[in-house]
C-alpha cells in the first residue's frame, strides 16, 4: 500500500505492484492500470519448516503457519494452501522479522518465507522448503508495472520511455550475471552465494517482454485476482479494467 500512495500523491508516476491493488483501487476511484507484465509467478517463496522437522504439507492440518500480516503476499500464499491441499491450520502473523524467529523457536510448524530470506535459512541448514510456490501455484500474473489513467493519457512517450528502460535493465541483468549479482549483495547486503541464488531464482525468472497484450495474460491476471479473493478482496473489477496493452516495451539498448 506505502508504494501506491506515493502514486497517488504524485510521488511516483510508476510503481511495481500486483493487479488487486488496481482493482481496490479502482473501485475507490484510484484509476490506474497495468501497462507492463513484471513477474508470472512466486519466485523464491516457500512453505518452510525446521531442518530436523519431519513434517510435510498434509501434516501441517490442524497446525500453526506464520505469515507476515494478514492480506500480505504470505497470508495470501498460505489460503492459496488450504484451499489446495484440503486442509486447515492457524495463519499467525509475525511480521517479516517475525518469520524465522518464531520459526525456530517452534512457536509454529510452518513458515511462509520470501526470497532472499528463503534461500538464507535453507543455505545455512537452519530451515528446508516443502513447498515451492513458484512451481506449485499455476502461473498468475503477481508483479506489474503500474501507472494513473491520467498520467498515461497525458504523457504516453514518457510511460513508453519508461518501460523500455525497465525491460532494457532486465535484459542487461540477464546478460551480465557477475555484474548484477554483485549488484544485488551491496545493495541488499546478503554473501554474494544468496545474491547468486537470488539472481537464478528471481532475476532470471522475470518477464523479458513486458507485453500485456500476449495471448495468456487476461488468464493470468484474473488468477492472480481470484487468488486476492481468498484474502478477502471484494467487488473486484474486470480484468479489462486493469491492463492496458498500449505500451508494448521495446528494451533500451
Amino acid at each position: 500500500m506505502p508504494r501506491r500512495s506515493k502514486a497517488c500523491a504524485g510521488a511516483a508516476d510508476i510503481i511495481l505492484d500486483p493487479p488487486s491493488l488496481v482493482s481496490a483501487g479502482r473501485k475507490k476511484g484510484v484509476m490506474s492500470r497495468i501497462v507492463a507484465n513484471a513477474a508470472m509467478g512466486n519466485f523464491g517463496w516457500q512453505l518452510m519448516v525446521p531442518t530436523k522437522s519431519t513434517l510435510d504439507v498434509k501434516d501441517l492440518n490442524g497446525k500453526k503457519v506464520a505469515i507476515t500480516a494478514a492480506g500480505s503476499g504470505s497470508d495470501l500464499l498460505a489460503l492459496w494452501t488450504i484451499q489446495d491441499k484440503k486442509i486447515d491450520f492457524t495463519r499467525v502473523p509475525v511480521g517479516g522479522g517475525g518469520l524465522v524467529p518464531n520459526l525456530l523457536a517452534g512457536n509454529v510448524e510452518a513458515a511462509v518465507v520470501y526470497s532472499p530470506l528463503s534461500f538464507q535459512i535453507s543455505k545455512s541448514g537452519e530451515a528446508k522448503p516443502i513447498l515451492d510456490y513458484a512451481t506449485a501455484v499455476p502461473p498468475n500474473l503477481t508483479a506489474g508495472w503500474i501507472v494513473l489513467d491520467k498520467f498515461a493519457e497525458a504523457k504516453p512517450q514518457m510511460v513508453q520511455k519508461a518501460v523500455n528502460a525497465l525491460y532494457g535493465a532486465v535484459a542487461f541483468m540477464r546478460a551480465n550475471r557477475d555484474v548484477t549479482v554483485k549488484l544485488i549483495a551491496e545493495l541488499y547486503e546478503m554473501p554474494p552465494e544468496i545474491a547468486g541464488l537470488e539472481y537464478d531464482n528471481t532475476i532470471m525468472k522475470l518477464e523479458t517482454s513486458g507485453d500485456m497484450g500476449a495471448a495468456n495474460v487476461n488468464a493470468a491476471v484474473q488468477l492472480s485476482l481470484d487468488l486476492a479473493k481468498l484474502g478477502g478482496l471484494k467487488d473486484i473489477v474486470p480484468v479489462e479494467d486493469v491492463i492496458s496493452a498500449k505500451f508494448k516495451p521495446v528494451p533500451t539498448k
